[in-house]
């Protein structure tokens, strides 16, 4: 029969012990009858061969390897002790002869990884400790009661490691080498279950004699170490993509100050009827979807104002339509439906819009292969409590926006547990874990009430449906989303002439755009491009400015702190600080310039010209 190398033909593997005897050269000095009959040798066969000769016809062992192992068991071996290799178990007697033994039980693996393990694996075998044996080739060779109990199967000897583990990233076979090459003392990896969810440390080290050719691998579950070490990392890299979120958009406010800004300065010369007049609006009406952008960029970095304020849901909704169907791509379709004569709701406009992008997105990753995500609005009156959830939702009347879509649904087991923060059933690098209990947040501190339908008993249709309740304004006391904005080729006049202001930022479109805005109001403009410009500017004594308008981030002192120094001088002198941030990022220096207001980036000619008349007004 042929025989491959590796494995030990049982076919017929005696019931009694093969044992032979050889002198110290590895010559054959006897054999067993079990020997003699298994190796197809007569007894008169001893004396005149050698060991190497009676064994390789029935070993996956060459002739070289064999004459080797004789070699060097004669030479290295002490009286009573052993030496293992492949299925051969060599002891040396007395006389300096050396006995050779193949068990009978080779027919089961285990039995069969148990002759190559010497006595000090036998002691290890009952530690506490995880505990395994790999072979130079990638292979278990043994494995203790603790470490089959840590990877939570039962593992055959012989099976490859790869099986059983993984997340290497190079090859198992050098990896074993190093350490058994003594190119490292102690290695530690890191590796997963082949299932993926454990993670296991894996510290190899030289077996000391208990296999030959292998190294000992001591296991440990860190799992709940390298998911908090994940959580970390995912929160630094989330802030590292906020502050550059934030630098970005800082940019991009400049940039469409000055595009917008200059396109109201085109409008002030054309009326409806000039055949540019229709180009300029699309340039005006775009760079207010590219501020909407911007704001959504802004609020993610958590460095944009927030304030409560009235809006209609509806119109909120269609603004950010353009931003969510460009999240969507071609994967899903967004469906917008509003009820007419939508009531007001008082709350932070682009936490809402945050809110729907939260939602959306998570919609969209419940439709693997594509599908449909629905948002409406409609007005609800309750003329009971609505007890649902452990929530009870008064009496009155409210605002109702549902995110629908008809994807995979989410299981029932962790319905309960999905507006917990960090809770997420994502992989690393797909999802924060903090999308719906930000949500759930922003509706709590707007006095709201969130719910979600998923299942077959609420959603027969399949999908999930996220219900959002916010209580309605009184008509009486909805007020306009934003303020009126004057016609295109009209601007309001200042409270006076001839005043003089101050104006320092770094960006020089914006600068430009400014000057000539308040140079046509009848205001005397004074520029420059930095802070230490603007405080040379200012220590002319015969300068008279009356309101200094200064960007807040700039090269060298920022906008406060050279504010501040001018002030000293100066007293009384009004202040307005503008820039692409939020306005508490700057709220400690704010509080030591009196009489200072704030105007956010990107401005309208009209926003800043009245922001500047209520400045001089006051």
């Amino acid at each position: 029969m042929a025989v491959v190398k590796g494995e030990v033909p049982t076919d017929t593997m005696p019931t009694e012990a093969v044992t032979l005897i050889s002198d110290r050269k590895g010559r054959l000095l006897t054999l067993s009858p079990a020997a003699a009959s298994w190796l197809y040798l007569p007894k008169e066969t001893a004396g005149q061969m050698s060991i190497a000769d009676a064994l390789v016809l029935r070993l996956p062992d060459t002739h070289e390897e064999l004459q080797d192992l004789a070699s060097r068991a004669g030479s290295t071996l002490h009286r009573g002790e052993s030496l293992w290799h492949g299925h051969l178990r060599v002891t040396r007697l007395g006389l300096g002869r050396l006995e050779w033994s193949v068990s009978p039980a080779l027919g089961t693996q285990r039995a069969r990884a148990a002759l190559q393990l010497s006595d000090r694996w036998q002691v290890a075998v009952n530690l506490p400790v995880p505990l395994a044996l790999f072979d130079l080739t990638g292979h278990i060779r043994a494995i203790n009661a603790a470490a089959e109990a840590l990877l939570d199967q039962e593992v055959t000897p012989g099976t490859p490691v790869l099986d059983v583990l993984e997340g290497l990233g190079r090859p198992m076979v050098d990896w074993l080498r190093e350490v058994h090459e003594g190119r490292a003392l102690s290695y530690v990896e890191f590796l997963n279950d082949v299932q993926g969810d454990k993670v296991f440390q894996v510290r190899l080290s030289e077996a000391h004699g208990m296999i030959p050719d292998g190294v000992l691998a001591i296991l440990d579950d860190v799992t709940e170490l390298k998911l908090l070490e994940e959580q970390f990392l995912q929160s630094q890299k989330m802030q590292a993509v906020g502050q550059l979120a934030g630098g970005i958009a800082h940019d991009f406010n400049n940039l469409l100050t000055a595009i917008s800004g200059h396109c109201d300065l085109l409008l002030l010369r054309h009326d409806r009827h000039d055949a540019s007049y229709a180009d300029l609006m699309q340039i005006h009406h775009n760079a207010n979807r590219a501020a909407a952008l911007v704001r959504q960029l802004l609020a993610f970095s958590r460095k944009q104002s927030l304030t409560v304020e009235s809006i209609a849901a509806d119109q909120t909704i269609s603004e950010v339509g353009f931003l969510l169907r460009t999240l969507l791509g071609e994967r899903a379709q967004l469906l917008l439906s509003n009820d007419s004569d939508l009531s007001h709701i008082r709350v932070d406009r682009r936490q809402l819009e945050q809110a729907l992008v939260n939602l959306v997105v998570n919609a969209r990753d419940a439709l693997p292969n594509g599908g449909q995500i629905t948002i409406a609005t409609r007005n609800l009156t309750l003329a009971t409590p609505l007890l649902r959830d452990r929530a009870r939702v008064p009496t009155g009347d409210y605002v109702e926006i549902t995110v629908a879509d008809n994807g995979t649904g989410i299981p029932a087991a962790i319905l309960d547990k999905i507006f917990e923060p960090f809770f997420t059933t994502k992989r690393v690098g797909e999802g924060t874990g903090l999308g719906l209990s930000m949500v759930y947040g922003f509706v709590k501190q707007s006095g709201g009430y969130v719910f979600v339908d998923s299942g077959p008993e609420t959603r027969p249709e399949g999908g999930s449906c996220f219900t959002l309740i916010f209580p309605a304004e009184a008509p009486s006391d909805t007020i306009p989303t934003t303020p009126a904005q004057p016609a295109a080729g009209f601007m309001p006049l200042p409270a006076s002439t001839g005043q003089n202001v101050l104006i320092a930022e770094d960006e020089a479109p914006v600068r430009a755009f400014a000057s000539r805005a308040l140079r046509l109001a009848g205001m005397n403009v004074l520029e420059a491009d930095s802070a230490e410009g603007a405080l040379k500017l200012l220590e002319d004594p015969l300068v008279q400015v009356d309101l200094i308008i200064s960007d807040v981030i700039m090269p060298g002192l920022n906008g406060p702190a050279w504010v501040q120094q001018a002030l000293q001088d100066r007293p009384g002198t009004r202040v307005i600080l503008i820039s692409g941030y939020a306005e508490e990022s700057f709220d400690d220096h704010r509080a030591m310039i009196p009489n200072c207001t704030f105007l956010p980036k990107p401005f309208s000619l009209a926003a800043l010209v009245e922001a500047v008349n209520k400045k001089l007004a006051a």
